[in-house]
């Protein structure tokens, strides 16, 4: 049974779309490749079948970016604010949506089931529940 559409939205709000779970998929993906695209130790991607999927706005506004040694990775972003946006992954009939897009994901969403690609993770990476976590910026 699909739950009601989430709506998401790049960081200018231009670019907007809509996913209906369930999630076929959640992980934290800590290769080089999702760590120089997010700029981070991971990327969060949530995944849906392409029939899940709906761009609502801003579609023309995205540049795509596949990299040609890889065989299903790419990066889509908003060509305004720069924004990672949802993907369609080659060669597999699903989207990638990073997860931070999503504008309010509810309670009930499900938690990412696995970190992937550990082992690439940087040797600075500590994970949040070894530090303190703070509610605001200090």
């Amino acid at each position: 049974m699909l739950s009601l559409p989430l709506a998401g939205s790049c960081l200018c709000g231009r670019v907007k779309f809509e996913v209906t779970p369930p999630f076929t998929a959640f992980r934290y993906c800590h290769c080089s490749r999702c760590q120089k695209a997010s700029g981070s130790a991971h990327a969060a991607n949530a995944f849906v079948a392409a029939a899940q999927f709906k761009w609502r706005e801003g579609e023309a506004l995205i540049k795509r970016y596949d990299h040609a040694p890889a065989q299903r990775f790419a990066v889509w972003f908003c060509t305004q604010c720069g924004s990672r946006v949802p993907h369609a992954v080659r060669g597999r009939d699903d989207f990638l949506i990073p997860a931070g897009l999503l504008d309010q994901p509810p309670a009930d969403m499900p938690r990412p089931e696995n970190s992937i690609f550990w082992g690439s993770r940087p040797a600075w990476y500590v994970s949040p529940n070894k530090m303190p976590c703070l509610d605001e910026y200090t």
